[in-house]
């Protein structure tokens, strides 16, 4: 390989997916829950948020439902 490389006459482009890639949303959620992500994170060493991102992918992925009980 070489030393160094000239990439001052390279012409960039944009990647033209990247809006299909993630979208930026506002959440709110309970501290425990974030607080419980951000230690699984440190112990994983990947992003709380991509954590919460791969759990949400694996419920819609698998049609997991939520079943609530609500007291009468």
């Amino acid at each position: 390989m070489r030393d160094h490389y000239d990439f001052s006459e390279m012409k960039g482009q944009r990647n033209p997916y990247i809006k299909r890639l993630k979208q930026p949303i506002t959440i709110r959620l309970d501290k425990n829950t974030i607080d419980y992500f951000k230690t699984l994170s440190s112990q994983i060493g990947m992003p709380y948020q991509n954590l919460i991102n791969l759990y949400l992918r694996d419920c819609a992925l698998h049609h997991k439902k939520l079943h609530l009980n609500w007291a009468a």
